[in-house]
């Protein structure tokens, strides 16, 4: 069985960076071939993917995130973390990660609980 475990600040000011770790129990962030995700759930919307480190460390990001994004792993400590810069109270969400078999979050099979990151002043 697969566990993944958010972690880091719920509240962050804005023009600042939004860092978060996944911890992963139970299997591998190098295991062939699966997906490490971030997605994200603003109040009252739908389920927004960030984007993905995968098992051979290679990194893909949303379009519409990637001049902010950062995915980066720390394989002995079989984690991976998520780097947003330049919050805006518009980056206010539920903070998600996620294992998938496909490339973009396709097929996602185990989810970490959630963190909620509030970006105010």
């Amino acid at each position: 069985q697969v566990q993944l475990q958010e972690s880091g600040p719920g509240l962050v000011k804005p023009s600042q960076t939004l860092s978060l770790t996944c911890t992963v129990s139970g299997g591998s962030t190098t295991t062939r071939y699966y997906y490490w995700n971030w997605i994200r759930q603003p109040p009252g919307k739908g389920l927004e993917w960030i984007g993905y480190i995968d098992y051979s460390g290679s990194t893909y990001y949303s379009p519409a995130l990637k001049s902010r994004t950062s995915i980066s792993a720390r394989t002995s400590q079989n984690q991976f973390t998520l780097q947003l810069n330049s919050v805006t109270p518009e980056d206010t969400a539920v903070y998600y990660c996620a294992r998938s078999p496909i490339a973009g979050g396709v097929g996602v099979d185990y989810w970490g609980q959630g963190t909620q990151v509030t970006v105010s002043s």
